[in-house]
Parts: C-alpha cells; sequence; structure tokens
C-alpha cells in the first residue's frame, strides 16, 4: 500500500446556523487520484477551503497531518508552503496580461529586479509544449476562451510542482479535446508522484481517471472505496441518500401545435469582421416539447438562443413568430413580454445577483407582475417566491438567504423559480444541469417534464450527451454556424449527433 501524504481528521466546520463538515475524515496517497463526490452542498467545497488555507485553523476542528506530521494554516500561503495548489471551479486570471505571465505570476523570473521576459516566454513554451496546450504563451488572456482559461488555471498550478493538487470540476468548461489534454496531463502527475484530489460530478471522468472514491453527504464522510470496487448505481444512491431508479424521467408532451418560429437568423462573430457564428439558420417550437440543440463548443447554440432573446443585437439578423405572430424582438424586455424565458449557461454572470436574497433574485424578471402603480406588493412578491422556494424544493434557510450562500443547484432552482413566476409559454435553457449534481439533476428533468405537462415548451442547449438524447422530443444539431440534422424521437442517438455535429470540421 502506498504512504499516505494527506490525512484530514475529524473535521468540523459550522457557519451561524449551521454546520457544513461534521468529522469528516478523508486521506490521500503518495501518487494517486482521490475523486470526491457529492451532492451540491454535501461539504466538498468547504473541505477544500480548509485544506487549501482559505479558512484558517481557528475557523474549524479536527486536524490536517502531511507525511503524518500536523501542519495549521493562517493563510492559502501556509498551504502553498507545504505543497498545496488548488484549481478552482471559478477562473481567477489576470485577463489584461499575457499567458506568460499568468502561468508564472507570482514566480517570474527576474534579473536585477526586472521581470526577464525572455526566460519567461522560453519557460513558458516549454511548459505548453510539454502539455500540448496550442496557445501563444504572449497571447492576452482576454482574448482566449473559458475552456482556454481554465487549462492556463490548471498549467498555473503544476508550475509551481505541487505535492497535493486539488481540482474541483475541471473540465466543467473544456472541449473534448482538452479533456483529453487534461487526463494525459493527470496521468504524468500520478506517475511522477503527485497525488491529486478531483472534484467532479462526472461520473465518466471519476471511473476513467481516479484510484479511490470518496463519497461526502450532508457534510459526512459516508465512504470511501477502489473505484473498481464500487458500481456507478451504489455511488450515486450513497451520493443523494435515495435510491434514483430513472435518471431521465422523460415524459412526450409534445403536440403539433407551433409556438415559436425563428427564420433566418445570424449572428456575427464577435471578434472577426464579416464573419458569423450562426448564419442563416432556422427552427421551429411546438407546444409541450423539449427540443435539443446539440453541436460542439463554440458551434453557436448559446449565442442563438441569446440572440433569439435580444441579449445580442447588434449585427444580428432574425425574424421571430410566437404563437403565429410575427413579433420584433429587440432586448430581454421584449422577449420577457413575449412570454419568453431564459436560463443562461453563465448563472453568475447573467443569471443571478449573488448579494440579493433567493426572494429578491425570484422576482426580479416580475416586477410588472408584482408591483403596483408605484410601490412592490410585498405580500404578493413573499407569497410567489415562497410557492416556488416550496415546490422546487430549494435547499436553504429560508427565501431571505443570500444567493451566494447557495449550493450550484439550488441556485439553479432559484434561476428557475424567477422564469416561472413569470408563467413563461417558452422557456430557453442553456446547459441546465451544468455543475449540478446527480441527485439535484434527477428533479431537474422531474420539474422539465411537469412543466411541459402544463403546455410551456422548451428549448435545451445541452453537451451532456446522456441528457441530451434522453429528454429531447426533437433535436437539432450546429455544425460550422449551420444546422446539420433535425432528429426526432429514436433517430436522436450519440452515433447521428455526433455525425452531424462534425460535419464540416478537418
Amino acid at each position: 500500500m502506498k504512504e499516505n501524504v494527506l490525512e484530514m481528521r475529524n473535521v468540523t466546520k459550522r457557519f451561524p446556523g449551521v454546520t457544513a463538515l461534521k468529522d469528516v475524515c478523508i486521506d490521500l496517497r503518495k501518487g494517486e487520484i482521490l475523486g470526491i463526490c457529492g451532492e451540491n452542498g454535501a461539504g466538498k467545497s468547504t473541505l477544500m477551503k480548509v485544506l487549501s488555507g482559505s479558512y484558517t485553523a481557528k475557523e474549524y476542528e479536527g486536524e490536517i497531518l502531511i507525511d503524518d506530521k500536523p501542519v495549521s494554516f493562517t493563510n492559502v500561503y501556509d498551504a502553498q508552503k507545504c505543497g498545496i495548489e488548488m484549481v478552482y471551479q471559478e477562473l481567477n486570471m489576470v485577463l489584461d496580461l499575457s499567458v506568460a505571465e499568468n502561468l508564472f505570476v507570482g514566480n517570474l523570473p527576474l534579473r536585477n529586479g526586472v521581470v526577464n521576459y525572455k526566460q519567461l516566454y522560453s519557460d513558458a513554451e516549454k511548459l505548453l509544449e510539454r502539455i500540448g496546450f496550442d496557445v501563444n504563451p504572449r497571447t492576452i488572456v482576454r482574448l482566449l476562451n473559458s475552456g482556454q482559461m481554465q487549462m492556463l488555471s490548471i498549467m498555473r498550478a503544476c508550475a509551481k510542482n505541487p505535492k497535493i493538487l486539488i481540482m474541483d470540476e475541471p473540465t466543467s468548461a473544456l472541449t473534448d479535446q482538452e479533456v483529453e489534454t487534461l487526463m494525459k496531463l493527470l496521468n504524468e502527475l500520478r506517475d511522477s508522484g503527485v497525488s491529486v484530489i478531483y472534484i467532479s460530478h462526472k461520473m465518466q471522468e471519476i471511473y476513467r481517471i481516479c484510484d479511490r472514491i470518496t463519497v461526502i453527504r450532508d457534510g459526512q464522510t459516508i465512504s470511501t472505496n477502489d473505484i473498481d470496487k464500487v458500481q456507478e448505481q451504489t455511488l450515486i444512491e450513497e451520493m443523494v441518500g435515495r435510491k434514483v431508479e430513472n435518471m431521465y424521467p422523460k415524459e412526450n408532451h409534445a403536440t403539433k401545435e407551433e409556438v415559436l418560429r425563428v427564420e433566418h437568423l445570424s449572428v456575427p462573430h464577435p471578434n472577426i469582421h464579416g464573419k458569423y457564428i450562426v448564419e442563416d439558420i432556422g427552427f421551429t417550437l411546438h407546444k409541450g416539447e423539449i427540443l435539443g440543440i446539440g453541436g460542439l463548443v463554440g458551434a453557436g447554440r448559446s449565442e442563438s438562443l441569446a440572440a433569439i432573446f435580444g441579449q445580442y443585437v447588434k449585427g444580428v439578423k432574425k425574424e421571430v413568430w410566437v404563437g403565429g405572430k410575427k413579433v420584433k424582438i429587440t432586448k430581454p424586455l421584449d422577449a420577457i413580454r413575449h412570454g419568453i424565458g431564459f436560463i443562461t449557461e453563465e448563472r453568475k454572470l447573467t443569471g443571478y445577483i449573488g448579494v440579493l436574497s433567493i426572494r429578491e433574485n425570484m422576482s426580479i424578471a416580475s416586477l410588472k407582475k408584482l408591483s403596483g402603480l408605484i410601490l412592490m406588493k410585498r405580500r404578493k412578491e413573499r407569497e410567489e417566491t415562497d410557492k416556488q422556494f416550496r415546490q422546487l424544493r430549494v435547499k436553504a434557510p429560508s427565501s431571505e438567504t443570500k444567493l451566494f450562500q447557495l449550493s450550484g443547484g439550488n441556485q439553479q432552482k432559484v434561476i428557475l423559480g424567477k422564469w416561472l413566476i413569470n408563467e413563461p409559454e417558452i422557456l430557453f435553457i442553456d446547459e441546465p444541469t451544468k455543475g449540478i449534481d446527480v441527485g439535484t439533476k434527477a428533479d431537474f428533468y422531474q420539474i422539465m417534464n411537469e412543466l411541459t405537462s402544463r403546455g410551456v415548451s422548451i428549448v435545451m442547449v445541452s453537451s451532456d450527451m446522456p441528457e441530451l438524447i434522453a429528454m429531447s422530443d426533437r433535436c437539432i444539431v450546429i455544425s460550422e454556424g449551420r444546422i446539420t440534422a433535425e432528429l426526432e424521437g429514436e433517430e436522436i442517438t450519440e452515433t447521428n449527433v455526433m455525425r452531424a455535429a462534425i460535419q464540416g470540421k478537418k
């Protein structure tokens, strides 16, 4: 058996009114990848903040041992001195510096007190080449996409030669090719003796790369097993604390009644003049239908929904019919007035305001409905938001809880509740379960079924292939700015979707 490089013993962390961690114990061996799974809100991120020094030793109970020696951290720098590096799910880049400067920030090579840029770019090129990450080290980070930034943050941590590397949902923004690059890197790190803690909701990644798996539920350690000795269904049931009989409980409520038609949609590329992300595409949506939109990252799926909804305006061309009537949508308020809601992919940027309460976030899209001539009808607001709070089973002390205090899955429920108060007839959902645990996924799919049973029509962009296949009544695939397939029922298979997604790709 390999020796332990890390032990966390009986870690307990309390916040006002709640115990986030209770006597949690984990151990990490040298040169292994330990997966940590659990629902959103289970305590995974809190535990990692304890380990990475974000919470000081005075803020929790229990002990941490590295190489069998007790350690105590007062800040993240103390943890880094012990060889602990953490790659956060939230990107933390200096956008106006170069790739090379971000890679070695805090550790820039100096000559006579001045940055030695020749050595900096040389070191960066060697690291990029070793990892197989094809980007110019002189590129300003602001010009990179979110996946490239995520890879950069991973490489920055690796450049510090950590003993223990913590990765929190590292592939949430990565393309398939970038995921392959990451998997290769993780295998190299393991072979070189680096120990990795890998947090992910993606079961296929857990089973592909991890040696052991620890499950945390409700702030407590549930189990730790060798990955080849635990079945996925057992793992899921340990995470959620109940049996999940059907992960994708799809019900077909689609009718032939057309509720939305889009024609001649063209969305200009933000950085390349004269080029379009999507050009002259169109589709229809029927009452009670879930229309899936598939395609590779960057195909223009999210941009299409944003353009229809009125978030993108400049240079956009489109013709839109709602309920058989041609409408003009030049801003999101127009779309809302025509009964369209939009749950965006980037929740923290465009989905909610973290410092506001659940109640305030839920009511923000329904001000006209919940207001009188001048003032908000507070009683009606509380009735509507409390109703959604209960029906969506949001895990929080009350609807007055600040949104930033919630897990990702519960934040997503609040965003959904925001639109449900407005009673939309059409709902756009971009990556509905991104970063959400398996238990909340099953809940979210059931909510989608309930909505379509009431006649709500859904357009769903998803990069999760099982989700796209299982939950779509009909599916269109976008590749190279055009629709390359329209599939229905049993035609919606992974082979058919991928074949259409790579058309035009070299």
